[in-house]
């Protein structure tokens, strides 16, 4: 027994009641920057939601047509939501003329949690043919996804992959051992159990050996995320890859997303160090 509600800690929709205002909030945001600034979508599978939208940066990249393409995979704890609602998290890193490249995947409980590490993994592949590095972002599942992307040994998945594909993870509020969510009431679509949940959980595989990670939380969030992106930093720091474990001050769950679209905040100040190398 750990003695830990887990359901308290990791229902963000009961603990920022708030949030369908901010989720309303995202919408209309990213539609009205898709607007202005229209992305090109590609497919990279068979579904319906297997698609990419790409926001080509403002200008010419500082780092000429090779510079790294930052991704963003958003969150709804593999259950919901969808790439329309984060259009406008492009807005900070387009303006330094940086491409972002938002994929959809399909949610729980018409696939499993397995699945859609697949098909991030199938995206990633589809824009690793652009020849560019990837430095991979992702909120709440989706920062496990990203941290999913780092711990890939792309080689032993397709040989003409390069080991180095993906050079950076950063991870906004993300999850990385999926154990503690097998009790609670997000378990109901994802259908874990201890086992498929230690497979799923990037904590538990070997260590990336090769790029950086960063992983963030909003500075009002539960212990238990604060514990989660702690250990990631901690576990795989010692495994010799750099880490680097930051807040977001003032930030619940659901704003902790929010710098990503003011291209003067310290968070895009960082992806674009990050995508420097």
């Amino acid at each position: 027994m750990t003695g830990i509600d887990y359901e308290v800690e990791y229902n963000n929709r009961a603990r920022v009641p708030e949030n369908p205002a901010l989720i309303a909030g995202w919408a209309k945001d990213a539609a009205a920057y898709r607007d202005k600034h229209a992305p090109r979508t590609t497919s990279y599978g068979p579904s319906a939601r297997n698609l990419i939208d790409f926001f080509a940066g403002d200008g010419q990249s500082p780092a000429g047509n090779n510079a790294p393409i930052v991704v963003f995979i958003h969150g709804g704890y593999w259950q919901s939501l969808d790439t329309s609602f984060f259009s406008h998290l492009a807005i900070g890193l387009n303006a330094h003329g940086i491409d972002v490249a938002i994929p959809g995947y399909d949610l729980c409980p018409q696939v499993s949690v397995a699945d859609i590490i697949g098909q991030m993994r199938m995206a990633t592949r589809e824009l690793a043919r652009l020849g560019r590095p990837l430095v991979i972002s992702g909120h709440s599942a989706g920062g496990h996804l990203a941290g999913c992307m780092l711990a890939t040994d792309w080689p032993a998945l397709d040989a003409s992959l390069p080991a180095d594909l993906v050079i950076a993870a950063y991870s906004i509020s993300g999850l990385f051992d999926l154990g503690p969510l097998v009790g609670t009431s997000i378990n109901k679509a994802l259908g874990l159990d201890q086992t498929t949940a230690r497979a799923a959980s990037p904590l538990l595989w070997p260590a990336p050996k090769h790029g950086r990670l960063d992983a963030v939380v909003g500075g009002n969030e539960s212990a238990e995320y604060f514990r989660q992106s702690q250990t990631v930093v901690d576990v795989w720091g010692k495994a010799g890859i750099a880490t680097r474990f930051g807040t977001v001050p003032g930030a619940n769950h659901f704003t902790a997303i929010a710098p990503l679209a003011d291209p003067e905040s310290l968070m895009v100040s960082r992806l674009r160090e990050l995508a420097a190398g």
